[in-house]
């Protein structure tokens, strides 16, 4: 690691089970803020807690590792995903702040997070990741908002988990001059096999964390009697199903956990589960376990109810799967736009990892318990935008190490505007993990994030202070409430704003707008060649038509700035939800921007 930079004004504070001296060239900075909850009257947990910046949960070591961890070798989640585990910039320097404790309410913990972003600010960093969020609040009481817009004002890149609620307009961390990012899954899965004795083998999902092998064991199916078929709670008998693999049908009684927590009272050997979309985690897989599809248990039953001496030949676990089809998808739970504060913001603004991502953890808390024993482990798998902001704040690194005179802004559009909605390995616009159908800009923004390309977009988006104050001027916000949202007294908004100089493109009409029409100005900047022609590229469907002018740029120069404006219009008849793309491509370059 290189030295601290001599800019740098953090510390590392000493506390309850940390001391400044476990700080080193990697980890230069370590503070904890509680006053918020001092405030309120809550005291921080002894028995859950550290005062201190000491991580408990372990979510932060988690998300910090993820962006900026080091190599090293021979990392896994108990034998899953082994290998070399590194984060996205592992050369960068990591300062944490702690703003949140296990007694935490929302209103306590407001205070404490403005104070250590703050305190970031104060300190000089480069690029601020939070993986945290608050209710969807107007940006004059959303301190998340607030804090941002001051560290954007200094150049600081501000990073944010979009929110895990899953559902329509349930974006968090949505202002403008925030990277929101969404989570995709990855194209990698976890397995068990299973071969059975008619000479059926088939792969599951699995994270039971032993390498067991079970060998010609009986295979139990309660086809005889409906309740125990479905494993239903207090249906099998410890009689009948201990030492055997227990088959569990598909059911809208119970769930997946449902019926493995029925298996485990019983006393099973092993449980065999179908649904199409696990929601387990890792850590509920406490017996040994295997999740098959519809379609594969049904074989698996028609085999159990053939033969009433059925068995399972041999199951194995603790399989790492590559090249997983398709991938990336939009994950189940990751939120979803428009968002709900200001809607004709394209949010998320990208998809990035965030569905079983391996990253470090708390070592001596445990993370789950099997046959009565708790077990640790140094590196974990953890799901949710919390892992996928991370990701996109290590992109943010790179690009800032490459480009110093970059603003956030600029970041941000490159790595939107380089970002692929097409799966990598399916050749088809990126799915939803929850449908299986196609997903939309509501759901992965730009698209996927794709780091290499982002440093060299050709083209980018450039905004500043003053763009988002005539931003929060075009909202009719009062002078209070400007005062809050932009820590200042004074401030200038034109007669008439213009569009926000966003690298995305959102219309929204109602039933009675006539025609369904908007027209957008954007400017671009040349960051690629200095002598470079770009030429518009559309992508539209039926039912919508769009208009660039002019549809070719020419740059002379390099940082060189040329506008256009891009029109649009919807046909009464279209779909609810429709969407295009806009590239601009020369001869090494393109850049998509979602409309």
């Amino acid at each position: 690691m290189s030295e601290v930079p001599k800019r740098w004004k953090g510390a590392c504070e000493n506390g309850p089970d940390f001391s400044p001296s476990l700080c080193n060239n990697k980890l230069i900075g370590a503070r904890s803020f509680s006053k918020g909850l001092e405030a309120a009257g809550i005291k921080i947990s002894t028995k859950d807690d550290f005062d201190s910046p000491r991580d408990w949960f372990g979510h932060g070591t988690h998300t910090s590792s993820t962006a900026a961890g080091n190599y090293v070798l021979g990392a896994s989640h108990f034998g899953y995903a082994k290998g070399t585990a590194r984060g996205v910039a592992p050369r960068a320097h990591v300062a944490m702040y702690k703003v949140l404790w296990a007694t935490d309410s929302e209103q306590s913990a407001a205070s404490d997070v403005l104070a250590g972003m703050d305190q970031a600010i104060s300190d000089g960093v480069d690029i601020m990741s939070l993986s945290l969020g608050f209710e969807s609040l107007p940006y004059f009481n959303d301190v998340i908002a607030i804090a941002s817009l001051s560290a954007i004002e200094k150049g600081i890149v501000v990073v944010c988990a979009a929110g895990n609620d899953g559902a329509y307009s349930s974006i968090h961390n949505g202002a403008p001059w925030i990277t929101t990012v969404g989570a995709g899954t990855l194209d990698r899965t976890f397995t068990a096999t299973l071969t059975l004795d008619n000479g059926l083998t088939v792969e599951g999902i699995s994270y039971f964390p032993e390498s067991v092998y079970i060998t010609d064991a009986p295979l139990y199916y309660g086809k005889d009697n409906a309740n125990k078929a479905i494993c239903n709670y207090g249906a099998l008998d410890h009689k009948e199903v201990k030492g055997k693999v227990v088959l569990c049908d598909n059911t809208t009684e119970t769930d997946v956990e449902g019926q493995k927590e029925e298996v485990q009272r019983a006393g099973g050997y092993a449980g065999i589960f179908m649904t199409d979309l696990s929601l387990l985690d890792p850590e509920d897989f406490s017996i040994p376990a295997i999740i098959v599809p519809f379609a594969t248990g049904a074989l698996i039953r028609e085999y159990a109810t053939q033969d009433n001496t059925t068995r399972v030949k041999t199951l194995s676990f603790v399989h790492t799967k590559l090249g997983t089809k398709p991938s990336p998808e939009v994950a189940y739970f990751s939120s979803r736009g428009p968002d709900p504060v200001t809607p004709g913001i394209l949010k998320p603004d990208v998809l990035a990892p965030g569905v079983d991502v391996l990253a470090a953890v708390a070592p001596n808390k445990p993370c789950m318990r099997v046959n009565n024993y708790d077990l640790v482990t140094d590196y974990e798998l953890y799901s949710g935008t919390s892992m996928a902001a991370p990701h996109v704040a290590g992109v943010a690194a790179l690009i800032k190490a490459v480009h110093r005179e970059w603003s956030p802004a600029a970041i941000r559009s490159a790595i939107m505007t380089t970002a692929y909605s097409t799966g990598k390995n399916s050749q088809t616009t990126i799915l939803n993990q929850w449908s299986g159908l196609p997903a939309t800009p509501s759901d992965f923004g730009a698209g996927h994030i794709n780091p290499n390309k982002a440093m060299n977009p050709g083209l980018i988006y450039d905004m500043d202070l003053q763009d988002y104050i005539e931003f929060l001027c075009g909202l009719g916000y009062n002078a209070k409430q400007m005062k809050a949202v932009i820590r200042r007294s004074h401030w200038y908004c034109s007669s008439k704003p213009a569009d926000l100089n966003y690298p995305s493109f959102m219309a929204i009409f109602n039933g009675t707008d006539s025609p369904k029409a908007k027209t957008f100005s954007r400017v671009v900047t040349n960051v690629g060649d200095e002598t470079s022609t770009y030429r518009a590229y559309l992508e539209v469907p039926k039912g919508m038509r769009i208009t660039v002018e002019p549809s070719t740029l020419v740059f002379t120069s390099k940082n060189q700035e040329q506008g256009f404006s891009l029109s649009v219009e919807v046909d009464s008849d279209a779909p609810k939800v429709i969407y295009g793309y806009l590239g601009w491509t020369d001869q090494y370059t393109t850049s998509y921007q979602a409309l």
